[in-house]
């Protein structure tokens, strides 16, 4: 069944067997309350990691029933975030998700060669699933947060994310359109050059499961009138799923005018680590983080 909004994706989670979500540095009434809203709605079993008097106090000022989680106490957010991700290496966890620690610990800890994550060779990435009141259905974008600059390797991972998780949303032969300034192959446009490539791979069978075109701009791959006009022909061209864009600037633009400008709501995780891994921002909505919960139930 194709997932059409982030009401049918926390609907379609429900139905599941609950994940176990761990939290690392559970301090913060935001993270809390996310959490404890995606437990009451059948998502996932909780474990908190963090300092367990401020997390017992929060619990109390806020109404949220401390009973509902599973509390472990550490002393400070670099040894939560160590801790969190070593209850996922040891398969005590499904799930990883930030709380109130900084990016660049949640990260470290992640990446950590000995005791991280992160398998050898493989390449983070950010995954957004966004639902836009003016487009027709969700769009799955990558990436807008992690890798600055994708050279063609990091470019073919993101592909294989937004295409696992375009399918994971019951999408079966996702379309994909691989994002530059232009449709016309400028050669001395590495990301023109680079959308060709992933384009004609595609078509010779080396990339599977999806329909793959580029390069594209971002009317002519999600504007049917566009497409049309511009006389773009193929599977993909006006009806776009995925956007793979060229940098982390154009996604993360993209990103924020969609949310702060648009009204879009959004669901995302970092993909590429042994689990689905939450980057919340204390800047997200409920329902962002609630969806962005769901949406790594769904694909652990």
């Amino acid at each position: 069944m194709r997932i059409n909004s982030l009401d049918d994706l926390l609907r379609a989670v429900k139905d599941r067997p609950r994940k176990r979500l761990v939290v690392a540095w559970a301090n913060d009434a935001h993270t809390l309350e996310a959490v404890y809203a995606a437990v009451e709605s059948g998502l996932v079993e909780a474990i908190l990691v963090g300092d367990e008097p401020t997390m017992i106090k929060v619990c109390q000022e806020h109404g949220l029933p401390k009973e509902r989680f599973r509390m472990v106490h550490v002393a400070s957010d670099i040894e939560a975030a160590a801790k969190a991700v070593a209850m996922v290496r040891f398969g005590e966890a499904d799930l990883l998700m930030k709380g109130l620690l900084s990016t660049d610990k949640y990260m470290r800890a992640i990446l950590n060669k000995e005791q991280g994550l992160l398998d050898p060779g493989a390449i983070l990435s950010h995954v957004t699933v966004m639902e836009h009141p003016g487009h027709p259905k969700l769009l799955i974008a990558g990436d807008v947060a992690v890798i600055p600059e994708p050279e063609f390797r990091e470019k073919l991972a993101i592909l294989g994310y937004l295409v696992k998780t375009a399918q994971a949303l019951g999408i079966e032969q996702p379309k994909v359109a691989v994002l530059a300034a232009s449709e016309q192959v400028l050669p001395k446009m590495s990301s023109s050059v680079d959308a060709a490539l992933l384009s004609k791979m595609a078509d010779r069978g080396q990339i599977n499961g999806a329909f793959v075109d580029g390069p594209m701009a971002l009317d002519g791959a999600i504007d049917p009138e566009s497409a049309r006009i511009k006389g773009l022909g193929g599977p993909v061209a006006g009806d776009a799923d995925c956007l793979l864009f060229p940098n982390v600037e154009a996604g993360n633009v993209f990103y924020k005018a969609g949310t702060k400008l648009g009204g879009a709501e959004i669901a995302a995780v970092v993909a590429g680590a042994r689990v689905p891994c939450i980057l919340s921002s204390r800047g997200d909505t409920a329902k962002t983080k609630l969806s962005s919960i769901a949406l790594a139930a769904l694909l652990a």
